[in-house]
């Protein structure tokens, strides 16, 4: 098994895919509100927002197993604020889908635009909350050094020059 932390994998699924959905969002729903409703498109809103929410919940498992690692270089502060964005993230997107669900097996068409219009204002919600929970992660990693956690020290570990992973050597 590797030694890697996996929340750094798992993370970008859900914050990727919160950016997609507001725009999905806003096209159906006022796609609704013109008398064209999509169930095909709110089953595709409602998948994604599946994948969000189940991939924010292996975020957050991943991100508390991993935690002790890298709580001796970090901030208790830091951690603390990513993890509350975090979770407010994953609330957040669970109520979206709720709504999208509703939406989507709902048959009073007032009812269903209205619907619409709250999954169209909570996902750009999450979108922030998204940006936020990313930033305050790559502060970890960044400014932190939460990465250094997974480093070994041992000779011939790391770049053979001695520079940054992912840096020129200018030999």
């Amino acid at each position: 098994m590797s030694n890697l932390p996996l929340h750094p994998a798992l993370v970008h699924l859900p914050l990727g895919l919160a950016f997609i959905l507001p725009l999905l969002a806003l096209g159906l729903t006022l796609a609704a509100l013109r008398g064209k409703w999509s169930p095909g498109g709110w089953a595709v809103v409602v998948a994604l927002l599946l994948a969000v929410v189940g991939g924010g919940l292996a975020s957050l498992q991943t991100g508390e197993r991993e935690e002790e690692r890298v709580e001796r270089l970090v901030p208790e502060s830091a951690i603390e604020r990513h993890e509350e964005l975090a979770e407010a993230f994953v609330w957040t997107s669970g109520a979206v889908l709720a709504l999208a669900l509703g939406a989507l097996v709902l048959k009073k068409e007032g009812l269903r635009r209205g619907l619409a219009v709250g999954v169209t204002a909570g996902s750009l919600a999450m979108g922030v909350l998204a940006v936020l929970t990313g930033e305050a992660g790559g502060e970890l990693v960044y400014r932190h050094g939460a990465a250094s956690a997974y480093v070994s020290a041992r000779p011939g570990a790391g770049p053979s020059s001695g520079a940054p992973v992912g840096s020129v050597d200018d030999d």
